[in-house]
């Protein structure tokens, strides 16, 4: 037999025993994304379906077309909510994005490994809390009466719980809250992506002269920006959905802070205080416009999902 011969017989044969293998490993990733899709469908993409049809609707099922958009927007606890969210949001992302990109380049160079592991783990823990047992601690930490700090808040003026918890300050007590619990686990992922970072690249940039500040404002962060990328957006959409914290600071300041402080929260006294969930409906959809064009804006600038090119 020749050569050619030879070949003509193995290629067939070896396509016929590689054609089961990719078979079997494509059921496999199907199966393994089912959960997760069936989860997906069932606790996103139906709900947000429904919400939806319940803000192009009224409350006996007749389509209104915008009208209930109308509503909630003319209601006089509307636009307040939404400022008071964007002023939180601009805090809470400025703080978020520089304090954890400067802790994790610091964690990556200047620091060793042995303590850098011990600093991550210390910045974790105050995530491991559940949003509501976060709030119990800062109620406990913001009362000058019983706080550890109470000769700080009282050096700011602030010499009793209501002067604490007054309509001023609590865009920054709300940040606050967010990034003692939230920001560990941005940082030990950025700290992870700032180890991809081959060693060659950054010791190039040692040899052409460049400090630690300039290897990580020219080199690093560069290199992480979709990392970064991802977690603003991340935390914008979380952002958007503040509801616990304000709910909880306004039983603890006995209704000094207002019960709509928050979109999320006018959405839920529309819908379980006045009992109109189209117009709870609508806020929703509100938020979930104002998340998505955040999202694409950031996706479309940064070229979040661009593969590069090998």
């Amino acid at each position: 037999m020749t050569l050619l011969e030879t070949e003509r017989v193995a290629v067939p044969a070896l396509r016929r025993g590689t054609e089961p293998r990719r078979r079997r490993r494509s059921a496999a990733g199907y199966l393994f994304v089912a959960g997760y899709t069936l989860l997906l469908l069932a606790f996103g993409v139906l709900p947000t379906g429904y919400s939806f049809y319940l803000a192009l609707t009224n409350d006996r099922g007749q389509f209104t077309g915008l009208n209930q958009f109308v509503k909630v927007a003319q209601d006089y606890r509307f636009l307040p909510a939404f400022g008071h969210m964007l002023v939180y949001l601009a805090l809470w992302l400025v703080t978020l994005v520089v304090l954890v990109v400067l802790v994790a380049v610091v964690l990556r160079s200047r620091v060793s490994s042995g303590m850098s592991a011990l600093l991550r783990f210390l910045y974790y823990l105050p995530g491991a809390l559940a949003g509501v047992a976060s709030v119990l601690v800062w109620l406990f930490m913001l009362d000058p009466d019983v706080s550890p700090v109470s000769w700080l808040l009282e050096s700011m003026g602030m010499h009793t719980f209501a002067a604490v918890l007054s309509p001023g300050n609590l865009p920054l007590i709300l940040m606050l809250i967010a990034f003692w619990t939230g920001a560990g686990g941005w940082m030990v992922v950025m700290y992870g992506a700032l180890n991809n970072i081959p060693d060659e690249v950054l010791e190039a940039a040692r040899m052409d002269g460049a400090g630690p500040w300039r290897t990580a404002w020219h080199i690093q962060i560069p290199m992480i920006r979709q990392w970064i990328v991802y977690m603003t957006i991340l935390a914008f959409a979380t952002g958007t959905q503040l509801f616990v914290e304000p709910q909880l600071l306004q039983t603890a300041s006995l209704g000094r802070v207002s019960p709509t402080w928050s979109p999320n929260q006018l959405a839920y006294v529309y819908a379980f205080q006045q009992g109109d969930f189209n117009g709870a409906a609508a806020i929703s959809v509100c938020l979930l416009v104002v998340g998505l064009l955040a999202a694409g804006l950031l996706v479309a600038r940064s070229n979040l999902f661009t593969l590069d090119e090998k």
